[in-house]
């Protein structure tokens, strides 16, 4: 699988996914639950077609991706998705999509599809952060008690397809939440937590089967 990660939006590399266009098709999965500690309404979808601009704008075909319709249904969602090589996952509260993606099983399929090449997953903020092993000191930024599904405690685990904590937004004073990144880097860095801090346009670009999955 290769992993474009960005800090926000779709960041300044988008050569990267202009190249992926020239062997694959243009149909991607956008996985907004990140946002769901937000009330459904005209804003909210607002926000979510306002960054899917931006992979149209690539020549990329999105199409909305709820998780919430398959809470307690993986087989469902494994049959829905199986055509689906590429995804962009957004940003918001880190926890709560956390939650979304146990919830559906959609963690467990990215771990099963994540050594195969022919994949992409793409996102940023809260999108790219849900992939690192391990999510404290992200509760620093994002509030991990809100908790829109009624789930009823804290997932601090990962979907571990990554052996660093990405810290998005960091020294980007035009990002409301910079703010946070100091003590976010503060905490891994006395805790001996492996992270890599990106600016707002930055992107890192790996493949998992180049190196193997970091479970």
């Amino acid at each position: 699988m290769k992993l474009y990660l960005s800090s926000y939006r779709l960041g300044n590399d988008t050569s990267v996914l202009k190249n992926w266009l020239l062997t694959h098709d243009n149909n991607i999965l956008v996985i907004p639950n990140a946002l769901d500690v937000f009330p459904d309404g005209e804003r909210k979808s607002n926000s979510i077609e306002d960054k899917n601009k931006d992979l149209v704008e690539l020549g990329f075909a999105p199409k909305i991706l709820d998780l919430r319709n398959y809470f307690s249904k993986p087989e469902d969602l494994k049959n829905d998705i199986k055509d689906y090589k590429s995804f962009f996952v957004q940003g918001g509260n880190t926890f709560t999509l956390r939650r979304a993606m146990k919830l559906s099983g959609f963690d467990d399929y990215l771990k099963s599809i994540s050594e195969k090449p022919d994949y992409l997953y793409s996102g940023f903020s809260a999108g790219i952060c849900v992939l690192a092993k391990d999510l404290h000191g992200l509760d620093l930024v994002d509030d991990p008690n809100i908790d829109p599904y009624d789930y009823g405690k804290i997932i601090w685990d990962g979907v571990g397809l990554i052996d660093f904590v990405p810290v998005p937004h960091f020294d980007t004073p035009s990002h409301p939440e910079s703010r946070f990144m100091n003590d976010v880097v503060k905490y891994l860095g006395e805790h001996h937590v492996y992270y890599k801090t990106l600016k707002d346009g930055d992107v890192i670009v790996e493949d998992i089967k180049d190196r193997g999955l970091c479970l």
